[in-house]
């Protein structure tokens, strides 16, 4: 196998794992040089704009989907692909151990204009803005279960990918 192909798994193997594979972004703004994300209205715990992706739907189409029904951002300037894992964590939203081949996207955004957000039940979240160390230690100060690691690996490639992109002032 080509090394170079390999896709990183992250967290932990448990029962009764529910396999659903989809995405998340991670969201830009240079303007105010924040990265958008939703606070979880119980826990205050961030998270990124997530979500399952249909086998008929295009993976960045349905992130982006998720994007807009979570956060309400859709006025987008930049976007690609930057990481691909194999996740295995707890869904606390729905209560459920998953397992994930998840698919992340930089988004930079155009604009903060919003349109009306389409939460589902179980997301119970706000949007916020916060600076990639805020949500960097608010996803290590949570990981005890290594819930988090997939997500902090994509958080670290975003990161590399907006400064290489000079989108950091």
């Amino acid at each position: 196998m080509n090394i170079l192909n390999t896709i990183p798994e992250f967290g932990i193997k448990r029962e009764n794992e529910e396999r659903r594979d989809g995405g998340c972004a991670v969201v830009f703004d240079p303007l105010n040089q924040k990265y958008a994300v939703g606070r979880e209205h119980e826990t205050g715990r961030l998270r990124l704009f997530s979500g399952g992706v249909d086998s008929s739907e295009d993976i960045q189409a349905g992130i982006f989907r998720e994007v807009l029904e979570e956060s309400g951002l859709y006025d987008f300037q930049y976007s690609e692909k930057i990481a691909e894992a194999m996740s295995h964590f707890y869904n606390r939203l729905k209560n459920v151990n998953r397992v994930a081949h998840a698919t992340c996207f930089l988004i930079v955004l155009k604009s903060t204009n919003l349109k009306p957000t389409k939460h589902e039940e179980h997301e119970k979240f706000s949007l916020v803005w916060a600076t990639a160390e805020e949500i960097i230690n608010d996803w290590k100060s949570r990981n005890q279960n290594l819930d988090n690691d997939h997500w902090l690996y994509f958080m670290e490639k975003a990161i590399i990918r907006v400064k290489d992109l000079n989108y950091l002032k």
